[in-house]
């Protein structure tokens, strides 16, 4: 039973942390990671038991790394309605394609797959000098790869843009907000869920270790998420459209609310 004197003394330590948190200088943003990690905490882990026997030749004690999957029709609560896509399923499902197009556009279309961020700073080594924007056409992927790509982007200056009947969901959104100018056509369906992670044990036992690894995975990768949304310009408020939407669903941006989050810096018509 707690005591008075516990009681106090817990009401003086909670008063402390909270008082310690409010005098942070920059309160904003470390406010929203403070309550992000928290919101990852307490929300629901999707552990993916499909991909359980595709995983049993992997080490038990290898550490997963959280993932996101492809851009489900179905739209989270208080989203926009899915606005239309014109890119063919099977190229979004493809393992991210770099191709550098005309007026210094790199066009990056498909699946952001492990080693694409690898991909992409040898195609900014060898053609860097022509780049200037960063299309995207994806409907996620690797979330460590979208990190890697967004903050090569941000060195870098370059832009970004996501044209209507194109996607760009899950982790793309990280990789567009780290243009320098960020361009969009309204009609664009940019979109976020959360993180989740695949189960790489057979057993039941191996699944809910595996879980307790992931969780923390997703709790170091929501406040490295976060970081770099602050450091782009982009409010990182952004992201808790991502923590309440289940990862089999998309919160889709409307046009008002990438503007108030400074996700878009221009639209466009095409």
């Amino acid at each position: 039973m707690k005591t008075e004197a516990n009681a106090r003394a817990h009401s003086r330590v909670s008063a402390s942390l909270l008082g310690a948190l409010v005098a942070l200088e920059d309160g904003a943003i470390l406010r929203f990671a403070f309550f992000a990690l928290l919101a990852g905490t307490a929300g629901m882990l999707y552990v993916d038991f499909s991909e359980m026997n595709q995983s049993q030749g992997l080490a038990l004690t290898q550490a997963p790394q959280p993932i996101l999957p492809p851009a489900q029709p179905g739209a989270g609560a208080g989203s926009r309605p899915m606005p239309p896509i014109t890119t063919a399923p099977d190229r979004l499902q493809a393992p991210l394609e770099i191709v550098l197009g005309t007026g210094g556009e790199l066009r990056l279309t498909g699946t952001i797959d492990a080693g694409a961020a690898s991909r992409f700073a040898q195609e900014i080594v060898a053609r860097g000098e022509y780049v200037k924007t960063v299309v995207l056409d994806s409907p996620g992927g690797s979330v460590m790869d979208a990190l890697e790509i967004g903050a090569l982007i941000h060195e870098k200056g370059l832009a970004t843009k996501v044209a209507a009947g194109h996607l760009c969901a899950s982790s793309c959104p990280i990789v567009f907000a780290s243009g320098a100018e960020r361009i969009a056509s309204a009609a664009a369906a940019i979109g976020v869920h959360q993180v989740y992670a695949a189960s790489l044990g057979p057993e039941a036992v191996d699944a809910l270790r595996v879980a307790g690894a992931a969780m923390a995975d997703a709790q170091s990768i929501t406040a490295d998420i976060t970081r770099h949304l602050g450091l782009t310009g982009v409010d990182p408020a952004l992201w808790l459209h991502a923590l309440e939407t289940p990862p089999d669903r998309l919160y889709y941006f409307s046009e008002e609310e990438m503007r108030r989050l400074r996700l878009v810096t221009q639209f466009t018509e095409t």
